[in-house]
């Protein structure tokens, strides 16, 4: 039997208006720490989140979700979150937030194939 190994993910969101509270799935984020697995993925739904807010600054999400890629796979970047460890970066990037990018709770799994099992989240709830 093949190991199974505990990981966890959490759900990407954009808020267009805080004050409504809707939000749009938009990524993901994996870890698993035996593996030292770390990844993070994300697919701007540009029309359902100007439905929302037909003013809200796409460019600058883009840019926001692109520090989060950073601080998951550059260790050369210059942010100090980047040179945490793996789960030390995915509790930072899921923490509470009121900003306009937040993050589902954390759900736990167990899996023996973590590309695969993110790659089936990704498409259920991102896609």
């Amino acid at each position: 039997m093949q190991d199974k190994f505990l990981y966890e993910y959490a759900v990407l969101r954009v808020v267009p208006k805080i004050e409504r509270e809707e939000f749009v799935n938009i990524g993901l984020i994996m870890f698993c720490k035996r593996l030292k697995f770390l990844k993070i993925q994300y697919y701007i739904h540009e029309d359902k989140i100007k439905s929302f807010c037909p003013d809200f600054d796409i460019d600058q999400l883009r840019l926001n979700l692109q520090a989060f890629d950073l601080v998951c796979h550059d260790k050369n970047s210059r942010s100090p979150i980047a040179q945490f460890e793996i789960d030390e970066k995915f509790r930072w990037i899921t923490a509470v937030k009121s900003s306009s990018i937040q993050s589902s709770r954390p759900h736990p799994g167990y899996t023996s194939n973590p590309e695969a099992t993110f790659t089936k989240l990704y498409n259920e709830l991102v896609l």
